[in-house]
């Protein structure tokens, strides 16, 4: 008998909208998430505390656990924390990414559903089955389940500093390199792909590259906070990073591990590192596109524009493969020489109008 269908591991409710924060108490209630309103919440020390003193009322089950940081530490510990309390219903993670993934962990530890609660839209680990958290060794990865509920309330976005929107588009628009890098692997290597989840990342990054608007116009935010909740349920289907993550995230890993005091922000690195592997893959028209969006929403295309010396950059993008082991991108296809990479920069850079 073959299967004609399979479960899609999604979040039950997916609420983007102005004002949808005003709304969090009912919805969790009306899908059964919590009707006793039991619920751990995990706040930064910013936005998450002044949330927190609007929430409150609406909330008065809920107790409040402050996360001081992104590190597994804060993560064992809110959830031993949590395992000292009372019976809770679920965990919410109100904050930004760094507070969604340590609450995604601490849920998973305790056994508990998840409620991801977004303040900015920086990055699309929102949704994803992965906690990105700082340990003794740099940074790691671990897997968890797929928050149960998604939350994302405009107004409160709008609020955040404009850089997380940025952020957020850089790492969108990354999809595209990266479904590309995934389509190559399984050309040269034989590398299985997830169509459904190809599909879904893809169309999410095309709809935030194409989309005219910016980051005060709420249609545009609407769109761009769909493709990253698409682009974390893309991961769980296909059960890992591949359609998110490629080359242009390898790129973004080594800034990070090479320059650890000075990389920039997670979605400006994945971008530039999206062009110029478009770049490299002979794509010239799409990656001169790419530098295109990316100025227009104020982001780097160029590692000038974040810190970095063109020597720096080649450093970094000749490191990149060793931040993924067993990972198969152009990087990897080319294997570029450090002289090569500095050719195939100068081009890029002339080629986008530097």
């Amino acid at each position: 008998m073959p299967v004609l269908t399979r479960l899609i591991p999604s979040p039950v409710v997916v609420d983007i909208n102005a004002g949808a924060l005003d709304d969090l108490a009912a919805v969790l209630a009306d899908q059964r998430i919590s009707a006793s309103g039991k619920l751990a919440i995990a706040i930064s020390g910013g936005s998450g505390q002044a949330l927190r003193e609007r929430l409150e009322p609406v909330l008065p089950g809920a107790d409040w656990y402050p996360v001081a940081d992104g590190t597994i530490d804060s993560a064992v510990k809110l959830a031993d924390d949590i395992k000292g309390k009372q019976r809770y219903d679920a965990v919410v993670g109100l904050g930004g990414g760094k507070i969604i993934d340590v609450a995604k962990y601490a849920a998973a530890r305790v056994g508990l559903p998840m409620v991801a609660v977004a303040t900015n839209l920086s990055h699309d680990g929102l949704c994803s089955p992965v906690s990105i958290l700082d340990n003794d060794n740099g940074r790691g990865s671990y897997g968890v389940p797929t928050p149960i509920a998604m939350v994302i309330d405009l107004d409160v976005i709008r609020e955040a500093p404009i850089r997380f929107v940025r952020s957020g588009v850089g790492d969108a628009i990354s999809n595209i390199s990266a479904i590309a890098d995934w389509e190559l692997s399984h050309k040269i290597h034989g590398e299985p792909m997830d169509g459904l989840a190809a599909a879904m990342a893809r169309t999410a990054g095309e709809a935030v590259l194409r989309h005219p608007g910016g980051a005060g116009d709420d249609e545009f935010l609407t769109v761009l906070a769909e493709a990253l909740v698409l682009s974390g349920i893309a991961m769980s289907i296909s059960g890992d990073t591949r359609p998110s993550s490629g080359a242009c995230h390898e790129i973004s890993h080594a800034f990070d591990l090479l320059f650890p005091k000075r990389a920039a922000s997670h979605g400006e690195q994945v971008g530039l590192g999206a062009a110029f592997a478009m770049y490299l893959r002979g794509a010239h028209e799409q990656s001169c596109y790419f530098a295109e969006v990316l100025r227009r929403h104020g982001l780097p295309v160029l590692p000038e524009e974040i810190g970095f010396s063109v020597d720096e950059f080649v450093k970094a993008v000749e490191y990149a493969p060793q931040t993924r082991p067993g990972r198969f991108t152009i990087l990897e296809h080319l294997a570029l020489s450090a002289d090569q990479i500095r050719d195939a920069y100068a081009d890029y850079a002339k080629a986008i109008g530097s």
